[in-house]
Order: structure tokens, then sequence, then C-alpha cells
């Protein structure tokens, strides 16, 4: 085996030497690495590092990512399954490691974020091919750093096989848009557009039930039987944000909205909260000023989303803190506002409501100026009741039913609001 190759890249200002021959089929296409999966994660905290092994099933290409605010390194691989023991979502750390997260987090990518308990340094990186004891493997040496050390060392290096070019190729298209539904005299019927947001994806689970089941899993399920039932009625054009378990960070999904020239966006979660006794269906709008402390607290929570993802915040400009100001933007607070209001009234008939179902909060995911945008609690998933409930489909569906009851509502109104 040979030792050191002669790439040598910079992260954690340490100078990170690869192994040449454990790097296994070097200018190999993404598609080659197709199919592999996660076997097992192990951590070792020894005297002056911390070692991070991923066991894999196949070797594979990566790209590592230094973040902070807070300290996170982030490992991108071609399309990893999980195979592994215990929990992708919340694995246990050890040593400069606090905990780790796995998740798809976008087309073509899996990633793992390593959350840090204090900045590191990597000192260095490898593959090294399978022998008697353990599979392919991806290793990790962590050091420690400091805060100005870590902030000038911030950003990625890829292994030789890397290939951003293969892995956008490879990342399937934008839903088209439907064509505009037709009159029976062949005059064109007004077609509305709604996107729906299913929240969390991939590398960021959202709220965990106590059954172990996932948030991002239950609203996208949700959204699809939404969706469903919204295109039977033949006046909307339905987007989803995500139609797989991936993650889209929070101004890519307004912006989506923007972009198909949105009449709706509404973005659906479940929530969790340290009381098991709270049940209900709620929605929030977006205000400046929340309305309560545990309004404030979920904005709180949902708009680290992106943080829990390994989203570069860096790349997001002033656009990101907006809030509604001129006349345009408070006709689409106003409208928001409406929207709310119908789901209260027509979700009330089947579906239990939160206390004080209408809340408001500076949730970043609502900041559309022109877009009315809402995002709705479908239920928690800590409460043992709600959870059972929502991991049936009699029970999505039914949530879905009342949905569109407020949906046609909400624009039988505007339509009104309009001739006036």
């Amino acid at each position: 085996m040979r030792t050191l190759t002669n790439a040598q890249s910079k992260l954690g200002g340490v100078a990170v030497a690869l192994l040449s021959a454990t790097l296994i089929l070097l200018s190999v296409s993404v598609s080659a690495w197709a199919d592999n999966a996660a076997l097992k994660v192990r951590i070792g905290a020894h005297a002056d590092f911390t070692r991070f092994v991923l066991e894999l099933e196949k070797p594979s290409a990566y790209r590592l990512l230094t973040l902070r605010d807070p300290y996170r390194i982030v490992i991108d691989l071609p399309d990893v399954k999980w195979a592994a023991p215990g929990s992708a979502a919340d694995g246990a750390g050890g040593g400069l490691i606090r905990k780790y997260r796995f998740g798809q987090f976008r087309a073509g990518v899996s990633r793992f974020v390593l959350d840090l308990a204090a900045p590191a340094a990597v000192k260095a990186h490898f593959l090294l091919g399978p022998d008697s004891k353990a599979g392919h493997r991806l290793v990790l040496d962590l050091t420690p750093s400091n805060a100005s050390a870590f902030a000038a060392a911030l950003g990625s290096v890829a292994s030789p096989d890397w290939s951003e070019e293969a892995l956008q190729a490879a990342a399937p298209r934008e839903p088209e848009v439907r064509a505009p539904v037709r009159g029976n005299q062949g005059s064109e019927t007004l077609v509305r557009t709604i996107v729906l947001d299913p929240g969390h994806g991939g590398v960021d689970p959202g709220a965990i039930g106590s059954s172990g089941v996932y948030e991002k899993s239950i609203v996208l399920a949700f959204a699809k039987s939404l969706r469903q039932r919204l295109q039977k009625r033949g006046r909307y054009r339905v987007v989803l944000t995500r139609e797989k378990d991936f993650y889209i960070p929070l101004r890519k999904r307004y912006e989506i909205a923007h972009s198909y020239e949105a009449d709706l966006f509404i973005s659906v979660h479940a929530d969790a909260h340290k009381t098991s006794s709270i049940r209900g269906f709620s929605v929030y709008t977006l205000s400046e000023k929340a309305s309560d402390k545990e309004a404030a607290a979920l904005a709180a929570k949902e708009n680290k989303s992106d943080i829990l993802a390994g989203y570069d915040l860096s790349e997001y400009d002033d656009q990101t803190s907006f809030i509604l100001l001129d006349l345009a933007q408070r006709k689409t607070s106003e409208a928001s506002w409406q929207f709310a209001q119908s789901l209260v009234t027509n979700m009330a008939r089947d579906i239990r409501l939160l206390r004080r179902p209408h809340r408001f909060a500076g949730f970043a995911v609502l900041k559309s100026p022109t877009v009315p945008s809402v995002l709705v609690e479908l239920g928690y998933l800590s409460n043992r009741q709600e959870e059972r409930n929502l991991r049936t489909t009699s029970y999505r569906d039914k949530l879905a039913d009342a949905m569109v009851r407020a949906i046609e509502a909400y624009f039988n109104q505007q339509d009104l609001l309009s001739r006036s």
C-alpha cells in the first residue's frame, strides 16, 4: 500500500493528506457509487483526538464541509441508504462530537451532520478498504481547535472522485407545471396555484414521536393526500416543494412559490411539546411580534431547520430577514390572515383544534412579500393519541378533506372581494 497522495488540502487549519490506494477507483463517475449503504458508525474519543468511522457497503466519493454558529462538520456522499443500528436522526456522539444526524440532503446527495462539542480541526480524512474486521470505511480524525482557527479554515474539501456535475445531472427535474383547466365551451377556467411545503426532510427529521415516527414522513404523506384531493376538484394546480425525503432550505421553499406565481403557500408541520397532554391542529401566520411565548419558541425552533440540515447560512442575504412593509405586502399579510381564519372555521367541524388555534410569529418560511402564506401544525407527535391518529391514512385523509373545504371557502371569499 502506498501511503500518501500528492493531493493535499487544508481543512480546519491543518494540512490533510489523502491516502491514494484507499481512495479506490479514482476518476469513477458518481453513478458507480449507487446503491450504497451506511452499515455502522463508530466514534472513538482518544487522549488527543476523536475518530469518526463510517462503515459503508461500498467505497464512496465524499465531500467535507466545516460550518460555524454552531460548530459543525458536514460529510456529503452520493446516495447512501441508512442500514446501521440506532437512530439516523439523533446519533450519540463522543469526544469532540456531541451528536450526529444522517439523511438525504438533496436529490442524489446524502449527508452526515456532526454537531461539535467545541471547535475542532480535521487532522486527516481517508478511505480504508475492507479487511477481516470491517468493510469499506470513511475515517475522520478530529483534533481540538479554537474559534479563530475554525473560522479561518471554513470551507470544503472533496475526495478526487467527487463530481458535482454528475450529481446535478442525476438530480430529478422540477415538477412540471400543469396546463390551465378548460371549461366545457372551451373558455379558460381560472386555475389557482397552491404550493404545499412538507416541512423538514432528509437530514432534518423534525419532531420525533413516541413511537419513533418522524415529522418529515407524516407531513409528506399528508401533503400528497391533500394534493390528490385538490387536483380532483379540477380548479387547482398543486406543486409540492419536495416529493421525496430530502431537505430544502427555508428560503428556497418560498422561492418555489414565487417561481410558480402561487396564489397560496401552505407549510405543513407536526409539532412536539414537553407537555404530552397538549394536542390539536393550529395555524400560524407571519408577524414581527409573536402572539405568545409558545409561538415565538416554535418559530425559533423551525427557523433553525437550515442549521440542523447543515446548510451554509453565509450565502443568505438580507432578503431573508424582511418583514411585510408596503401596501402590496400588507395585502398579502391580510390574505394570509383570512386563509388562517378559514382554516380555523372549517377544520373545527371535524378536527380537534389547539386552544387559540390561530397564532403568529416570525417564521422564516412565511416571509414571502407576494404569496399569502401560512404554516399549519397538524397535531402533536408528543401526544400518544394524536401521534397514533397522524400515523393512519384515514385520519390524514380526514385532515385533508377539512383543509380542502377551507381552501375552497377562502378562494370563494377572494373571488367575492375581487368583484366588490
